[in-house]
């Protein structure tokens, strides 16, 4: 009879692991495979113009790209640089099909209150599964694309968009003009 009592005990047990880790690995692991962190991971929500909206309780910080900040080499009177443009970018939650989206954030920080026109990125072979307004971004030719349809990004201001790609794009501004 206690035999057939410590099996049960011992089956009980492993149940519970079983039950325990399956839990955790449900819970946990989809936000980790995707870049962020487990069931706190941040939530994008699709508005009718195509940008995106932070919804979180946190807000997790986008990756900057792995090459160093360009700083700015003002001349006397030059208004604005390149290194005025910041890009952001990182992942978000992959499509029903299992492709994984991006986030893009491009932000004029220019402190001496510029307004920035005609931002052109290198993005290579730009493409996406899901669209992309091609008024807040496009792909002119093999890496050249322009952002805001070419239009000025206010001092200040961030515009953003979501693509969905099996890899991130490398984004780099190529070109500005200064207003």
């Amino acid at each position: 009879m206690t035999s057939h009592r410590q099996v049960a005990v011992v089956i009980a047990t492993a149940s519970l692991l079983v039950v325990g880790v399956v839990a955790a690995v449900v819970l946990c692991l989809p936000g980790f495979l995707n870049g962020g962190h487990g069931f706190m991971e941040s939530r994008f929500l699709r508005s009718e113009g195509g940008n995106d909206t932070l919804a979180a309780t946190h807000r997790k910080l986008l990756l900057r790209g792995k090459e160093a900040v360009e700083e700015p080499n003002r001349i006397w009177g030059e208004k604005c640089s390149r290194s005025d443009i910041v890009i952001d970018q990182g992942p978000t939650s992959p499509l029903p099909s299992g492709i994984p989206t991006y986030t893009v954030e491009i932000m004029n920080v220019c402190v001496t209150g510029c307004n920035i026109s005609r931002i052109h990125l290198t993005c290579g072979w730009f493409s996406s599964a899901t669209l992309v307004n091609p008024r807040v971004f496009k792909r002119l030719r093999y890496n050249d694309c322009l952002v805001n349809d070419g239009k000025p990004l206010v001092n200040g201001g961030t515009i953003s968009f979501e693509y969905a790609n099996t890899f991130l794009y490398p984004l780099k501004v190529s070109s500005v003009a200064c207003y």
